[in-house]
């Protein structure tokens, strides 16, 4: 099955449904999630949504092609939108949305020793897992707040696409871990029988991290585990609640990859993911889509032609022409062989002009850009190979095709260019680049 016979993804259809309320930007790195969700909230948000699009791309892409001087972990509006809706965007900011969780969960003087802990400051600012976890976390605020009746994710740019699905379970193996229950254990001991643990029960692992860690960082992580406590339960609670929510129907996951075999390789892995996790996927954005406006023309047909101008074979003979066929018409023993003295000389001044650098100029330039239609027409089919391995694979996933911009996005006009392409599904009006 080809892509040509599968489903296409009706992007405007989604964007219309009020009852669509979180869409999640999903996929490899470097793919165009960020450029995809921003093109979704203006062409939203010009249809007549109110619209947030959280990014997490440290690029900062979304902020100037949206036209904000900076973005932070406070949704802006985005001014120039047309259409009676709104636009909102966001970055995510990892460390403070860390920190908004502590001062919401902890009285002032716990939240202090907490924001003040070495430990805390390390695991808030670069904790394997701690971007992915906080996306989800602000994704869940930002639902709570009932603000906006369309949010869009644009998910971290993590080796693996799976990496923000996995984030909460990571955290919370993490949390629920042997290493950080046998620290809690004193606090959860209290008064001299926590001491006495602490100074008995746990002087020889102590005296082994010490040497492993340093003893200052071990001091460092116990206060922190000691003044997280009773915050642990809460991380869970609200990360198993985002996690119902990315599951709920109101909820659609949009898987973006460029037309290439690893990037869609992971764009398989991560439908058969979202099949398994019960998650609710919309379909496929395949983005860069490479077009052709001259493709009956084949590679081979091209690089043949090429040739053959290299070779010479292949001259305007324009007015030429004629003189040649009357010049082999005319035989030598002709009575009138003596009596055609133009004819020489034409055959002659053709010959020239066949050899004048104009020509040859011109014939160089012709049999160049005959190699590059041949070399883009090879990318063409090799990229349709790849497309088509994917529909059979999973050819009940509707897609979207998106035809390469001549340059790069970095303005409203730009996204609202992409937000026409993916609305057509990559058709050949969408145009060429």
């Amino acid at each position: 099955m080809t892509l040509d016979a599968s489903a296409r993804l009706e992007v405007d259809q989604l964007i219309d449904d009020p009852a669509t309320r979180i869409i999640v930007c999903c996929g490899a790195g470097g793919v165009g999630k960020t450029t995809t969700a921003a093109a979704l909230g203006v062409r939203a948000a010009e249809r007549g949504r109110k619209v947030v699009v959280l990014t997490i791309d440290p690029a900062r892409r979304l902020a100037q092609s949206m036209g904000i001087d900076s973005l932070d972990n406070t949704p802006r509006r985005v001014e120039g939108i047309e259409g009676g809706g709104e636009l909102h965007a966001m970055m995510l900011d990892m460390k403070r949305t860390f920190d908004e969780i502590v001062e919401a969960h902890a009285d002032a003087d716990r939240a202090r020793a907490i924001l003040e802990n070495p430990f805390y400051q390390s695991l808030s600012a670069g904790f394997a897992g701690t971007q992915e976890y906080m996306a989800m976390e602000k994704l869940g605020q930002l639902r709570a707040r009932d603000e906006w009746d369309l949010i869009i994710v644009d998910t971290p740019p993590s080796r693996s696409a799976l990496d923000f699905l996995d984030a909460p379970k990571r955290l919370g193996s993490f949390l629920d871990g042997r290493f950080i229950k046998l620290l809690m254990a004193p606090a959860k001991m209290g008064g001299r029988a926590g001491m006495k643990f602490l100074n008995v029960g746990m002087s020889m692992m102590t005296g082994t991290l010490g040497k492993l860690l340093g003893g200052q960082l071990l001091r460092d992580v116990q206060t922190f585990v000691a003044a997280m406590d009773t915050m642990f339960g809460g991380f869970r609670t609200r990360a198993d609640a985002t996690y119902r929510l990315l599951q709920a129907p109101g909820t659609a996951f949009m898987v973006v990859a460029a037309p290439e075999r690893d990037a869609l390789r992971e764009a398989a892995y991560f439908v058969e993911r979202l099949a398994a996790e019960d998650m609710p996927l919309a379909g496929l954005v395949l983005n860069r889509v490479h077009v052709s406006g001259a493709a009956r023309l084949s590679a081979e047909r091209a690089l043949a032609a090429a040739e053959n101008l290299d070779e010479g074979g292949i001259v305007d003979q324009g007015h030429g022409k004629t003189g040649v066929r009357d010049a082999a018409a005319v035989s030598p023993e002709s009575p009138s062989a003596g009596h055609s003295p133009e004819v020489q000389p034409q055959v002659a001044e053709e010959s020239a002009e066949s050899k004048s650098p104009e020509r040859q100029t011109t014939q160089e330039m012709t049999a160049g850009l005959l190699r590059l239609h041949a070399e883009r027409m090879q990318v063409l089919a090799r990229e349709q190979r790849t497309r088509d391995r994917f529909a059979a694979l999973h050819p009940e996933v509707p897609v979207a095709e998106v035809p390469a911009l001549p340059g790069d996005v970095h303005d409203l006009a730009g996204l609202r260019a992409i937000g026409d392409r993916l609305a057509v599904g990559g058709s050949a009006s969408a145009g060429a680049a």
